[in-house]
């Protein structure tokens, strides 16, 4: 069974609190919009498709129990002041604000008609935010499906082994995963020989989240430092049988220029250098044809103590003592602190994208035509049917 890191029904959501994994598995209540941005920007939640829809949901949970106007506009406008102060708890993660734009759409629209209430707009909005977390789940998948297909073809009649970066599986997502989605998608064909994972300072992702849920799945996999992932392909390869390099995004921009967790960037490079394919996984959201490239995407720059401690409970004698949870300093007092979240991958390294419709490669003039995104962007919210690209 999959791990579930939101949990919603009417009037009721939850998150797994993923700054206690892999230790311990707790639930969160989230009661409304400012539960939501306070668990989004201490990640609590985390993962680009997987805040868009907890920022989504915390609103519609806040509505549902809030006393509001009858007056149809006057919801929509408190809706669009919520969505708007949602969006600025990760300004990088561009699935967030097209899910804000989306349900601003929608509310507008229910405003508009004409036996349209206060009540009837908060009813299209938080249907189509609950719509959000049935439609990741399909999408994740439809990612998965692809990514694997590609890969087989690379390495046909091979068992292949593949290494991700960051998390981006159940818990960054509503299910399943985009890069993971795909490394379980190739581990269900029996195509999967070993999963290697970055431990992806300086937040752990890697090794706390991704290397939790290869457990749970029992997929077979290895657990490497980010500073090993050149020598892994040097030295295993070949042996090991090592095709491909799959990550996710925060943003894709127009022309293939990919944002995503920091350290993304050399493990392209070292992927160029060793023939290992470079392929980013992302649903069709991600892709924002507004940014031209990355240099015209915004870093987030986290606090520096995220790099100058580190907390975890006691580890005694082979024993894990989750009573005793400590936080140590594991730098030189005093030294400055650069800590940006998110690095660029410039379009040239990267082989493939991705998306719930196929993977996009490079055309004739080595360069990605991601046009057809702009769909995903301008649709409802409720997702056409994936085919093939």
């Amino acid at each position: 069974m999959v791990l579930e890191a939101i949990r919603y029904e009417q009037g009721s959501l939850q998150i797994l609190n993923q700054l206690l994994l892999p230790h311990q598995t707790e639930y969160e209540q989230i009661k409304g919009s400012e539960d939501g941005w306070h668990a989004i920007k201490a990640m609590r939640t985390r993962g680009a498709p997987a805040i868009a829809i907890v920022a989504a949901l915390s609103l519609a949970v806040e509505l549902q129990d809030a006393k509001l106007s009858e007056n149809a506009e006057e919801v929509s406008a408190f809706i669009v002041e919520k969505l708007n102060y949602l969006v600025t708890s990760r300004p990088t993660a561009v699935n967030l604000a097209d899910a804000a734009r989306k349900l601003k759409r929608v509310v507008e629209g229910a405003s508009k008609a004409s036996s349209s209430d206060g009540p009837s707009v908060v009813k299209a909005y938080c249907d189509a935010a609950a719509q959000m977390l049935i439609s990741d789940v399909s999408d994740n998948e439809a990612i998965g499906k692809y990514g694997a297909e590609w890969i087989e073809k690379v390495a046909p009649g091979k068992e292949v082994s593949v290494l991700t970066h960051c998390n981006t599986g159940s818990l960054a997502t509503a299910g399943y995963g985009t890069a993971l989605g795909v490394i379980r998608s190739l581990h269900a064909n029996e195509s999967l020989k070993r999963a290697f994972c970055t431990e992806t300072r300086p937040y752990n992702q890697g090794s706390r989240l991704t290397a939790f849920e290869l457990v749970h799945d029992k997929i077979p996999a290895t657990l490497i430092t980010d500073s090993m992932a050149s020598a892994l392909l040097q030295l295993k390869g070949s042996s090991e049988r090592i095709t491909a390099i799959v990550v996710g995004a925060d943003r894709v921009a127009a022309n293939g220029d990919t944002a995503n967790k920091i350290g993304t960037y050399q493990l392209a490079i070292t992927a160029k250098y060793h023939g290992v394919k470079f392929l980013v996984a992302a649903p069709r959201t991600t892709i924002d044809l507004e940014t031209k490239s990355g240099a015209d995407i915004t870093i987030e720059e986290r606090p520096g103590h995220e790099m100058t401690v580190m907390k975890g409970p006691w580890f005694e004698a082979g024993r894990v003592d989750l009573d005793h949870v400590e936080t140590v300093s594991i730098a030189a007092e005093g030294i400055d602190v650069w800590n940006p979240a998110f690095d660029v991958t410039p379009a040239e390294l990267i082989d493939g994208i991705i998306t719930e419709l196929g993977v996009v490669e490079k055309g004739q003039n080595g360069k990605f035509d991601l046009t057809f995104a702009m769909e995903a962007h301008n649709e409802s919210v409720k997702p056409s049917t994936v085919g093939g690209l």
